[in-house]
């Protein structure tokens, strides 16, 4: 048995935000949300996060994205106050009456170090359970390890000494391996000691690390690369976090045959599938909940968030939110996508087009200039340059409806709700007002009227100018 135990309890003032260090984003998930993720191959019996600054905010947070990580299998969150931090042994102690007699082990996270692999985690634990430790810590060999305490091992990886910076020999500084603050403990031992922690340092707080002196047997697992252990205190970590994951993200898929042009341009969330041959150009940022089929190309200079790109797919120069595009379809230059749009197969949606909460049915065409919103369009429609559907009275948003093979002629308004039945011609600069039948020929426009012989009277001669 296995509970978590994730340390979100802190403000992160250096952030200089509002918003608790925990929850600002990476990636299009939060720091907390990746900590989670991080444990999605091990299993665990209870998952507690430990809150503290803005803890109701955490709480809902967490709470409306539970479907992060995707298992259905994982036990509802649990959530610990700590009123005061007081320390990451503090922290802990704050588990005691949730966890007594709990017999498992107890693995603690850092809710702001977001960059740990499910891989990481799995390693540490089996090793953890298979030597029977009594407490495991996960340890990294750092380039430069000035200012973290040292991690002394014998030839076993057995923990000798942990010994802060300030305290550290000479000789004693030249070892490289750090602890990374990831802890497993065998709980029922941690559970006997830990109300006897004290507070017996500059900072009158309780250290969790003055466990591992007490337990034994204690083990160190180094982490293959020292870049997961990263733990983000200001904005400035967090920017070169992003650089490290999305560093991991376009290596993953450009060894999976997806082709990326100029990937230093590029931005991808790690929430978004790519298929092979999939071509991304540069200035493209792909976010959320998105997925990209076979033979697309996307971009130069697009935004495609939550939204499902099908097979040969053209993205150009637009933004895509939300919405789904089907096969064949070519998109922009410069076309707003939003709320939930649908193209059929086939389609083109060209120069400066915006579809709000329309779907469009295969071959139909929408070139440029035109917005369609809350309209349902059928197959091989023609939507001619500068045509609107007039969808807002003021109040409440209403419904187009357009049918099969039907042809809108160049700087129409269709004035919702209405519905344009199949095989209808409206001409160029209508205005319609009114259902329209199958197989007809709309005209709703002023009648032309030339004068012959007129011109612009000069205003200067009647003003004697």
């Amino acid at each position: 048995m296995i509970a978590i135990a994730i340390l979100a309890a802190g403000r992160g003032t250096r952030m200089k935000s509002d918003l608790p260090k925990v929850l600002h984003e990476l990636g299009g998930r939060s720091l907390v949300e990746r900590v989670l993720q991080s444990c999605q191959e091990i299993e665990i019996s209870r998952r507690l996060v430990i809150v503290g600054y803005r803890g109701e905010l955490v709480k809902q947070s967490l709470m409306e994205s539970q479907e992060i990580p995707e298992n259905p299998d994982f036990p509802p969150l649990e959530f610990v106050e700590q009123t005061e931090q007081l320390g990451t042994g503090h922290a802990i102690q704050q588990l005691l009456p949730h966890l007594k007699g709990f017999p498992g082990d107890l693995l603690v996270l850092n809710g702001d170090v977001p960059l740990l692999r499910a891989e990481t985690i799995k390693q540490l634990m089996a090793i953890h359970q298979q030597h029977k430790n009594s407490a495991t810590i996960l340890t990294a060999n750092l380039p430069n390890p000035q200012g973290y305490g040292r991690v002394f091992t014998d030839s076993q990886n057995f923990v000798q000494q942990i010994v802060e910076d300030r305290d550290c020999t000479t000789a004693q500084k030249k070892n490289q391996r750090i602890n990374a603050g990831v802890y497993c403990f065998h709980w029922p031992h941690l559970e006997k000691i830990l109300p006897d922690l004290k507070a017996d340092n500059d900072q009158k707080e309780y250290y969790l690390t003055d466990t591992v002196s007490i337990l034994s047997p204690v083990m160190a697992v180094d982490v293959e690369d020292y870049q997961e252990i990263l733990g983000i205190n200001d904005r400035k970590h967090l920017a070169t976090a992003s650089d490290i994951l999305q560093a991991r993200v376009k290596d993953k898929w450009m060894k999976a045959g997806v082709t990326l042009i100029d990937p230093n341009s590029i931005t991808i969330d790690d929430t978004v599938e790519l298929q092979p041959d999939v071509v991304i150009e540069p200035q493209t940022h792909l976010r959320g909940k998105t997925s990209i089929a076979s033979g697309s190309r996307i971009g130069p200079g697009s935004l495609i968030e939550n939204s499902q790109i099908k097979e040969n797919v053209t993205v150009l120069y637009s933004v895509i939110s939300d919405s789904t595009v089907s096969e064949n379809s070519r998109i922009g230059p410069y076309a707003h996508l939003r709320g939930h749009a649908q193209i059929g197969a086939n389609c083109r949606v060209g120069n400066f087009v915006e579809l709000k909460n329309t779907q469009i049915g295969d071959r139909t065409n929408v070139a440029h200039l035109s917005y369609l919103g809350d309209a349902t369009l059928g197959e091989k429609v023609n939507i001619g340059a500068g045509t609107i559907t007039a969808n807002y009275d003021g109040k409440n948003k209403h419904k187009t409806q357009i049918g099969d093979r039907t042809k809108i002629g160049a700087n129409s308004v269709l004035v919702a709700p209405i519905t344009v039945g199949e095989d209808v011609t409206v001409a160029a600069g209508s205005a319609v007002t009114e259902d329209v039948p199958d197989d007809c020929l709309v005209i709703a426009r002023s009648r032309q009227v030339i004068k012959p012989g007129w011109k612009l009277k000069d205003r200067n001669k009647e003003l004697g100018l």
